[in-house]
């Protein structure tokens, strides 16, 4: 899953170091992301006094599997990012790295995380990491080039890192986890179709078919966005529906979404590249922010 889409800095193969070409290859925005997401998971489906050092062990898990995935998905997308403005100066197009090192490097940190999670955690967290991988690789990347679907799609692996963190504190899933599923899910939406609109005209060279490809005048992509985010608003209250947070974080999560729907809307009255821009840096400041609140205001059970 993407959070910025921040462009890599101009380099020649010559310049890139091979530490800079690995660092780039994980994608750190987006493991950042999974960090996050498998941190909060598992602190609110923790039962009782956490365990820091199973906290730990799930993160560091989830982590080597996500930055495993991302290096593999640079791998199968090193044509279609040699297309695009924004990926050309990743280390596989620019050669800065071979494909197979790549393939390999990405195989190695996916299986080591697997087992990781399974030893130091359990084989539904470790499940769920796989599943990840195979649904972001298997299904998401190749219909890319496809079908505007595939952003749903994709949407689902981007929202599994609070389970696989719910999962290796309590063993289980139970309606709080899928919550937090349901929060990612449609969060994802603004940020991707923002990100999309912005580099609509590099996903078009590429082949890639995003919504803002075959969607020129935004129509759309400015609907589902506005969309999605107002059907985040309901779902992110939830979890001070059911037990999982209390009043403080009810009014927060209210507070948040209500502005994330005006700057949606206010995107949505121009669609220029510059407000894309600044509601894609609003959904990156919104999902931390959520989260927190929703940690700070956790109901100890």
């Amino acid at each position: 899953m993407s959070t910025t889409g921040t462009p890599v800095a101009s380099v020649s193969r010559s310049t890139m170091s091979r530490l800079s070409a690995y660092s780039i290859l994980v994608k750190p925005d987006v493991t950042f992301l999974v960090v996050l997401t498998t941190m909060a998971g598992f602190y609110l489906g923790a039962v009782g006094p956490i365990d820091p050092l199973r906290m730990f062990n799930a993160i560091f898990g989830a982590t080597l599997v996500a930055a495993g995935t991302a290096a593999l998905n640079q791998y199968f997308e090193r044509s279609s990012d040699a297309k695009m403005r924004r990926t050309s100066a990743r280390p596989l197009p620019l050669g800065a790295l071979p494909a197979m090192e790549a393939f390999t490097f990405g195989s190695g940190l996916i299986v080591l995380g697997a087992m990781y999670l399974a030893l130091l955690t359990n084989w539904l967290a470790c499940g769920l990491a796989l599943l990840t991988t195979a649904l972001y690789l298997g299904v998401y990347t190749p219909l890319k080039q496809r079908t505007t679907l595939a952003t749903a799609i994709g949407a689902i692996p981007g929202a599994i890192p609070p389970l696989i963190g719910w999962a290796a504190a309590r063993g289980s899933l139970t309606e709080g986890a899928w919550l937090l599923f349901g929060i990612l899910f449609l969060w994802q939406f603004p940020h991707f179709h923002a990100i999309a609109w912005m580099y609509r005209e590099d996903y078009a060279r590429a082949g890639i078919r995003m919504l803002p490809v075959v969607d020129p005048a935004g129509s759309a992509t400015f609907g589902q966005i506005i969309f999605t985010a107002a059907a985040l608003v309901p779902i992110s209250l939830l979890p001070s529906v059911i037990g999982l947070a209390g009043l403080r974080y009810f009014f927060g999560a209210l507070i948040l979404g209500m502005l994330l729907i005006q700057v949606c809307l206010w995107a949505a009255r121009s669609r220029t590249n510059v407000r894309a821009k600044w509601l894609m840096h609003a959904t990156v400041a919104h999902i931390p922010l959520l989260l927190g609140l929703l940690m700070l205001d956790k109901v100890v059970r």
